[in-house]
């Protein structure tokens, strides 16, 4: 456990650390996002007066974890869909269909994507290992269900292809549905890709939901069919959203996914970054519509970063998490994944009577698939206290890839000290002990670290960084910057206890 003389514990002893930020207000409105940190093309399934929720999750395994939610607001993680490393996973659809769940997710592998599909009897699982439903450069899956009780999936290229009764198989070619959008580019719009639609049936109308990207910016754009097959109509109010300027407090994008809430009224669910962090990634954010007289609908115009009213009817399940962590249970799935793992990579994560071991990979933290969580937070600070073992090194990071990090690295009896994607050898200071402590301290983007040996003082690390730039923008891709226990070289690191405190509001 952390020392008590720690300044984290003596901070909270009168109460429990403070937990990540909660979209519920507690007086029946929220704030944007329902679920921080990096959860993008967020998909809703409403299963009778549960709602479930997943996201993409890229190159993090176990991943797919699907939350559950009584009110749209508050959600709980209760199990991860996908146990194996296929590739970075994306565009997620989860749906119900004859009594069972499904998962319909993309794998980008190298320069081939491919379509993957899961299923469970329950939905908590256990799931299945992923078929491969043999669609080469397919992305984006929807599915829906036609007029005709046949079930289809809609990729990439607004093209669709039917599936076997069961789900698990495709049935015929590809055909190609629809271009959405055509108005707006009829219009004088600059729009130089589409993603694949989401699908939605309400009524005689099977609508089709799609991100639309220009030079400078995203668009979504609906169109509607009485039938799978078409032909579908572009709605006239093309674009019915936008992802808002420089200025904006939200800059949204992505798939969007509709349900109706407990009460009757619909909601929207998307993915945004929020203006001055993008470090933390694409957030999940709710937002209300509005369906017209004539059967489109419409975004109801209210600011994302303003609080709103709850969805009506909804039963609330506020239990505020926690990130800190004694490894007395697997949270593997739940809150830990690793990145850019092997097909191997949980072999080397066991728990016994003290902790979490993780076996040694790689060199050090550019090439060791850290262990990391998800944050939602501005400003928060961290520790780790660990035991080592053999000529191992343990350590404790901000982690968006393996080009882009910071962290402070313990191991045959030195202090590294890991920066923007390389070590500073110069940095190197002695330490002893098989038991360390590692404290990362980041304060709207302004990060240092301590360290001390086993209930020693602590010491502060020279290094003191401004991460802002450890993001998309920075470095191409779609990730954010998380915290990371890593294990590098030979030998095992046990991991003790990790605590995770929310500074500021």
């Amino acid at each position: 456990m952390l020392s008590p003389a720690t300044p984290l514990q003596r901070a909270t002893s009168a109460s429990p650390l403070r937990g990540p930020r909660q979209a519920d207000r507690g007086d029946g409105s929220f704030c944007n996002p329902i679920v921080a940190g990096d959860h993008p093309d967020p998909t809703l399934l409403k299963d009778g007066a549960d709602y479930y929720m997943t996201a993409s999750s890229l190159q993090s395994c176990p991943g797919v974890v699907i939350r559950h939610s009584r009110d749209l607001v508050n959600w709980t993680p209760i199990a991860a869909a996908l146990s194996q490393p296929l590739g970075s996973v994306a565009a997620v659809d989860l749906v119900r269909h004859g009594g069972r769940y499904f998962v319909y997710l993309s794998a980008l592998q190298g320069r081939r994507s491919a379509v993957y599909v899961l299923h469970a009897d329950d939905i908590r699982g256990p799931w299945s290992e992923p078929i491969d439903l043999g669609l080469p450069d397919c992305f984006d899956p929807s599915h829906v269900v036609g007029e005709d009780g046949r079930r289809h999936l809609f990729v990439n290229g607004v093209r669709r292809v039917e599936l076997t009764d069961d789900g698990l198989a495709t049935r015929g070619g590809l055909e190609f549905a629809h271009k959405i959008g055509q108005q707006l580019r009829e219009g004088g719009a600059d729009l130089l890709s589409s993603e694949g639609p989401r699908l939605l049936r309400r009524g005689e109308f099977f609508y089709m939901i799609s991100a639309l990207a220009s030079a400078d910016s995203h668009v979504l754009a609906v169109a509607r069919s009485r039938s799978v097959f078409g032909p579908w109509e572009d709605c006239p109010s093309n674009a019915i959203a936008s992802a808002g300027g420089a200025d904006a407090p939200w800059c949204t994008s992505g798939h969007a996914s509709l349900v109706e809430g407990p009460g009757g009224d619909w909601w929207m669910a998307c993915h945004g970054h929020e203006n001055g962090h993008r470090i933390l990634g694409r957030q999940a954010l709710l937002q209300p519509i509005e369906w017209t007289r004539d059967g489109w609908f419409r975004t109801a115009g209210l600011r994302l970063d303003r609080p709103m009213r709850k969805p009506r009817g909804g039963i609330g399940t506020f239990a505020p998490p926690t990130l800190s962590d004694d490894f007395s249970q697997n949270r593997i799935g739940l809150q830990w994944s690793f990145f850019d793992a092997a097909p191997d990579e949980l072999r080397r994560a066991h728990y016994d009577d003290r902790g979490l071991v993780l076996r040694g990979k790689g060199m050090g933290l550019q090439d060791c698939s850290p262990l990391t969580c998800l944050v939602g937070d501005h400003s928060y600070v961290a520790e780790l206290d660990f035991e080592l073992d053999g000529a191992v090194q343990g350590g404790l990071a901000l982690f968006h890839d393996a080009r882009g990090f910071v962290g402070i690295g313990i191991g045959e009896g030195r202090v590294h000290t890991y920066s923007y994607g390389q070590e500073h050898r110069w940095m190197q200071q002695p330490t002893q002990g098989r038991r360390q402590r590692l404290r990362v301290t980041h304060r709207r983007h302004l990060v240092s670290f301590h360290h001390a040996v086993g209930d020693g003082p602590w010491m502060q690390n020279p290094w003191l960084r401004d991460i802002s730039a450890l993001h998309q923008n920075g470095f191409g891709t779609l990730l954010s910057l998380r915290p990371a226990l890593f294990a590098a070289g030979a030998g095992e690191v046990r991991l003790l206890h990790f605590a995770y405190q929310r500074l500021g509001a």
